[in-house]
Formats: structure tokens, sequence, C-alpha cells
């Protein structure tokens, strides 16, 4: 029979603590060293990525906006009286002179008016004269008597002369020199009466003159008036041009005020750009810009900056100050670019698709045998359309990825293949 040996059963428990401890031990350094390892890097095609070199020197900084091409010579021609559009004689996109009638409109009460005012005018006029007539015919008058009674005094004063001689010498009486003497200082009376009798008729006749031609000039302008009124019936174009549009129809009813068309110089027209409220707070009037009417680039600067913000957007006027190529007409759209400044020595890098100016973002640089992409904090600076500034993060000749990499925001490293 078997014999348990004591000594084999305790070497082999020996044996089997020893392998656990070693099992154990085994276990925690895998486990400890897996804990240390780093996630697996997701893998990113590299042909779906945008990257670019850091740099420094000169950034021009502009900032981009869409547009439209608007005449800077409009002219809405508004009806003045109530009125019938009985037809039009043009239709857009018809070339204008100042003169050209571009719609008739009908309203008997104006065409009545007109005529009322010009007999008005006419009966004003016929009066004035027969007044002036008569008032210088009066004037004639008192100056024929002023006339009159200065003969008389002159010969008073003749006849006074010689009785004061002959009284003198004793040949002539004292009552006949006193009577003479009389009669002078009567006359004399008189004429100062009659002279300022003829000094008061004259400003009579002014004054009822002036009376009279300020009627006239009432009634003139009462004809005018109608008379205008009545030729805005045939509206014109009031310009050179090109008639833009009509938002009235045949037979519609316009009241005074209303729009009846449309028309501007095709010759001049200006760009306004909207630039995005955020980029828009250095855009001063002065700055110089382009614009790209998909037929050619011209120059021209800022002329006006909106004040208000509509819809995220500030509307900014540019003059163009180069001849327009071909194909430019109004409404056309366009891009503009205007240029904020010129910064000579700067760190920059194109810009990233969520990188704003004046921010801390993060962004994917590439290792230096180009497998790996490693996110760090860049800090930015002022920004332009196609670049921006670096403040702090990275230095000339690092690689970043610009494009979106939203997908991968959970990780710190991706790998490029």
């Amino acid at each position: 029979m078997d014999i348990q040996r004591p000594s084999n059963a305790r070497a082999k428990k020996i044996r089997r603590i020893v392998y656990g401890t070693v099992a154990l031990l085994l276990l925690g350094g895998v486990t400890y060293g897996l804990s240390k390892l780093r996630p697996a890097a997701p893998s990113v095609d590299r042909a779906t990525i945008w990257p670019d070199e850091v740099k420094r020197g000169p950034m021009v900084r502009e900032v981009r906006g869409l547009g439209t091409l608007v005449p800077e010579d409009t002219r809405w021609v508004a009806a003045q009286t109530d009125a019938h559009v009985d037809k039009w004689v043009l239709r857009p996109p018809a070339i204008v002179k100042p003169n050209s009638i571009i719609m008739e409109l009908s309203d008997p009460t104006v065409q009545k008016d007109a005529v009322d005012a010009e007999f008005q005018l006419k009966g004003a006029e016929a009066d004035y004269a027969n007044l002036k007539v008569q008032v210088d015919s009066d004037l004639m008058n008192q100056k024929a008597n002023e006339a009159a009674v200065r003969s008389d005094y002159e010969q008073a004063r003749l006849q006074h002369d010689v009785d004061e001689k002959l009284y003198k010498e004793g040949i002539g009486s004292d009552h006949i020199r006193n009577l003479s003497r009389v009669k002078e200082d009567q006359l004399a009376i008189r004429l100062k009466l009659e002279t300022e009798r003829t000094a008061v008729a004259a400003d009579s006749a002014k004054a009822r003159l002036a009376a009279q031609q300020a009627k006239v000039e009432q009634m003139r302008a009462l004809y005018q008036l109608k008379k205008t009124q009545a030729d805005a019936l045939h509206v014109r174009a009031g310009i050179d041009g090109v008639l833009q549009l009509l938002p009235v129809d045949v037979g519609q009813h316009v009241t005074p005020g209303m729009n009846l068309a449309r028309v501007a110089d095709p010759k001049k027209l200006r760009a306004e750009i909207k630039i995005a409220e955020t980029q828009a707070k250095d855009v001063i009037p002065g700055q110089k810009a382009t614009i790209d009417t998909r037929n050619g680039i011209v120059n021209g600067h800022v002329s006006r900056v909106d004040p208000s913000v509509i819809n995220g957007t500030v509307t900014v006027d540019v003059t163009i100050d180069d001849p327009l190529p071909p194909g430019a007409r109004p409404d056309l759209s366009v891009d503009g670019t205007i240029t904020l400044e010129n910064l000579k020595d700067v760190l920059y890098v194109g810009r990233p698709v969520h990188g704003q100016a004046d921010s801390t973002i993060g962004i994917f640089k590439m290792t230096e045998d180009g497998s790996e992409a490693v996110r760090v904090n860049v800090k930015l600076g002022r920004s332009s359309v196609n670049t921006i500034e670096i403040l702090d993060g990275l230095k000339v000749g690092d690689k970043v990825i610009l494009s979106d990499m939203s997908a991968w925001d959970n990780f710190d490293r991706v790998r490029l293949k």
C-alpha cells in the first residue's frame, strides 16, 4: 500500500503559493502598465485636412463681404395731385432724358384750376395796368396844380420886388407894397402845400401800385402752381438715366406723394457691402477697398459706414474710383474687400475655421514627421479675411490643421494616414 510522505505535500503547497504570488504580481503589473498607456489615437485621412505653416512677416488686415451695385443718383418721381393713370408711355428699362414722358395721368379738376388761375392772373395784370394809368393821371394833375401855383408865386415875388423898389424910390405907395408882400407870402405857403401834396400823391401812387403788384404776384404764383400740377400729369423722368421701376398700373388711382416711377443713372454706381458686425468695428471712411464685379476688379474707398446693425451685418458704402467694367449695372451682386491696415512684422497663420480675433482656441499641430497631430492651445490676435495673428502657442515653421476638427474634440492627438 502507498504511504503519504509529509515532506512532499508541504513542498507542493509552497510551490502553489509561490506560483500564485507571481501570477498576482504579473497581473497587477500588466494592469498598471495598461492603465498608463494612452488611448489609441483615431485616424484622420490626410486628404480631408487643410494644413498651413506658421510664418512671420507682413500681414494685410482685410474684411470681406457680399453686396450689390446701387446708383449714386436715383430719382423717385412722385404724384403731385390726386389723379388716375391713363397710360404708360415708356416701360423699363427704357433710356430716358429729363423731359422724357413716362406716363400720362388725368385729373379734370387740376386742369380746370389751371385755366381759372390763368384768367385770374390776366385779370390782376389788367387791374394793375388800369391802376397805373389812373395814378399816373392823378399825379400829373397834381404836378400841374403845383406848377400853376409856382408860376403865380414867381409872379407875385417879382411884383413885390417891383413895388418894394418903387416904394424906396418914393414913387410907389406903402399900401401897394404891403399887398404885394402878403400875396407873395400866401402863394409861398400854397406852393409849399402843393409840393407836399405832390410828394404824398407820388408815395400814394407807389403804395397803390405795390399793393396791386403783390396781388399780381400772388395770382402768378397760384397760376404757376396750378400749371405745374397740370404739367405734372405728364410724368417726366427729370434726369438722364434708365427707367428702373413702375410700381403703378394703368387705371390706378394715385394720391399726392405716391411713387410713380424710379429713374437711375447707370453710369454712376457705388457698392453697398454687408460686413459682419464683429468685423465692422475697425471699418472707417477713407479706407481703400476693391470690388469684384465677376467681370473685373475695380478700386474704391469707403465713403460711409451705416451706424445701425441689420440682421447681424453693417452696410458699408464704397465709392468706386475706377471706370466700371462692361456689364456693371444696378443690383449686380459683387464681392467687396476692405483693407483695414498693414501689419509690418507679425507671427501669423491661415485663419482656422473657428478662429476668432482676440481669443484662445485649441489647434492640432502636426508632428515633425507628419504622422500625428497634437492639440495645443493658441492665443490669437488681430484677424484678416484669410490670416490671423499668433500671440502665443506656436512658432515659425509649425504646421497646424486649419480645417474643422470638431469631430475629434474629445481627443488630444490624431493619427494622419
